[in-house]
């Protein structure tokens, strides 16, 4: 199914947006997906081995090659967003130097909690903070990180261009924004496995796991409705990015974004 534009209608009240296949008003999709992230978050991470067979594992270590956090003494400040469990910052600050620090953002309070706990256990809390913030409102000054990401999690935002906006805000002159999120597979033949297996097992998953299929119904749904590639670009070039470019990996089932702050 092609994406269509995220918000059908833009005048106040009546703007709508689509939550997976269903439109729903603006002001609602938030609650929904807190709803779907409350019902997921203890076996979150459990499930994304399940749904990517292991893969997101590799494509967040792409990810983390990209940013390239200094193996130095040198200060290097991560905002990571919607990164309630800590998969990305975990890595970061493993990856760079003594002083790599990072700050876990995240809506939903039940995510956090389980990032808390992860770093606690992992002997790494001393290194990262966690936050409850909105993605489109960051409670962060102006040029404070050096670099801000979103793994997986920017489809999940009502308004994409308000998040995309703040990321670049908070950015230091020449940081750079780096988004991770699921794309369109560029493969002949895999498209069909692919869809195959988003709709008639991953919901099956869910319910094993979890006991909840609608939430990974949402999941599934929601990357069908995620722009392509460049229309994802042009969206981070209005909010005021530059160098903007991506990369697909694994046939083009996810790609990585990135822009920078000038």
């Amino acid at each position: 199914m092609m994406a269509d534009s995220q918000t059908r209608t833009t005048d106040g009240a009546d703007a709508t947006t689509h939550f997976g296949f269903r439109d729903v008003p603006l002001g609602e999709k938030q609650t929904l997906v807190d709803d779907v992230f409350r019902s997921v978050a203890r076996r979150y991470d459990l499930m994304n081995d399940l749904m990517s067979m292991g893969l997101h594992r590799v494509w967040k270590d792409a990810l983390v090659s990209k940013l390239r956090p200094p193996r130095n003494e040198r200060p290097f400040a991560l905002l990571d967003i919607a990164g309630g469990t800590g998969d990305v910052s975990f890595r970061t600050v493993e990856a760079g130097g003594p002083n790599t620090h990072a700050t876990v953002a995240d809506i939903n309070g039940e995510m956090l909690a389980v990032g808390r706990e992860r770093a606690e256990k992992r002997g790494l809390a001393d290194r990262l903070d966690f936050v409850e913030a909105n993605a489109e409102d960051l409670p962060f000054p102006d040029a404070s990180f050096d670099a801000t990401t979103i793994a997986f999690g920017i489809r999940n935002v009502p308004r994409m261009d308000k998040a995309l906006a703040e990321m670049r805000r908070v950015l230091k002159p020449g940081g750079r924004c780096f988004v991770l999120e699921f794309s369109r597979v560029d493969v002949p033949g895999l498209d069909a496995i692919y869809d195959t297996y988003s709709f008639k097992v991953i919901p099956g998953l869910g319910r094993l796991v979890t006991g909840d299929a609608e939430s990974y119904r949402y999941l599934v749904e929601s990357i069908r409705r995620f722009p392509p590639p460049e229309a994802f670009a042009e969206l981070m070039r209005n909010a005021g990015l530059s160098r903007v470019a991506y990369t697909p990996l694994t046939g083009g089932i996810v790609a990585l974004h990135s822009g920078v702050r000038i």
